[in-house]
């Protein structure tokens, strides 16, 4: 059973200039992150636009990374949906693919018990063979799994760990001291990426490691090897992207930042609105900052 560790971005999704998927932008990204050392790959998050994609674009883009990866990393692919039903269609659809594990979101819109959210996630285990991440993401589901929920569910054979992206350490702090320590806690916040790995976490899936994958990777990298200093230095040069990736509508300046440095990340979709001339110019100044001190190549 896989053993969810190290960097692991949370990929955006490319679109064309007409907000369809880009097959093309998708293959680049796979290619660009596995040179840049990552660990595993995380599409249909969050920064992936899962929200806006229909059933079957979920499928193709999970079709497209396992094809263009060919075996060369892990590939984690969120299968969440709002229903246990449809988050199970998604699920076998993905375990067809030959992908590495499922990330599963904590159902949204209503609010659940954690009776109803241990259900959820036990038929979803019991449905696929694939090991599942659980997804913890309160601030935009209204949801949140308590630490005594995930350790019954990690006491499911095929639910292997957790990312957390509270923003709260102590909540992190919680899950470390209740579950198995064979169980993968990881960083969903990207400014906790080095006190979850101080604190017995195993990694991060994380938005920055699309712009900046190899300074997000020598945080883990240095913190395997003892370099503290070193990498709280690379935890530290996050800082200013984590402030301008808050601009505009997640994920528009995700995106700008990436077709600054000419990646082909394309515009968001719909309702999704790109950045005013305004929140553009802050993102710039940025992302010249970044390009001035050689952590991003620019075209």
């Amino acid at each position: 059973m896989i053993k969810p560790e190290g960097i692991i971005p949370a990929m955006i999704t490319p679109f064309t200039s007409d907000q369809e998927v880009s097959e093309q932008g998708i293959r680049k990204l796979v290619n660009d992150l596995i040179e840049s050392g990552v660990h595993g790959l995380f599409c249909l998050g969050t920064n992936g636009e899962f929200f806006s994609l229909t059933f079957d674009e979920k499928v193709e883009i999970a079709r497209i990374i396992v094809d263009e990866a060919k075996g060369r990393v892990p590939i984690y692919v969120g299968a969440g949906c709002i229903s246990t039903k449809e988050t199970i269609s998604l699920a076998k659809k993905m375990e067809q693919l030959n992908v590495d594990a499922l990330s599963v979101i904590t159902p949204y819109f209503l609010a659940f018990s954690q009776e109803e959210l241990y259900e959820h996630f036990k038929q979803i285990a019991n449905s696929t063979r694939l090991p599942i991440i659980l997804y913890n993401i309160p601030d935009r589901t209204g949801n949140s799994l308590q630490a005594h929920t995930v350790v019954r569910l990690s006491e499911i054979d095929n639910i292997v760990g957790m990312k957390d992206s509270s923003g709260k350490i102590d909540n992190i702090l919680q899950y470390l001291d209740a579950v198995n320590p064979n169980f993968s806690v990881l960083a969903g916040t990207d400014s906790l990426i080095l006190p979850t790995l101080m604190a017995g976490g195993k990694g991060a899936i994380a938005a920055t490691a699309n712009v900046l994958p190899q300074t997000v990777v020598s945080i883990y990298e240095n913190w395997k090897i003892g370099k503290y200093e070193e990498a709280q230095i690379a935890q530290d040069q996050l800082r200013d992207l984590r402030l301008a990736i808050k601009l505009g509508t997640l994920p528009a300046a995700l995106k700008e930042a990436l077709n600054y440095t000419g990646f082909p990340a394309g515009p968001s979709r719909l309702p999704v609105e790109p950045l005013s001339s305004l929140e553009k110019s802050k993102l710039e100044h940025t992302m010249k900052k970044y390009n001035e001190k050689n952590l991003i190549n620019s075209v």
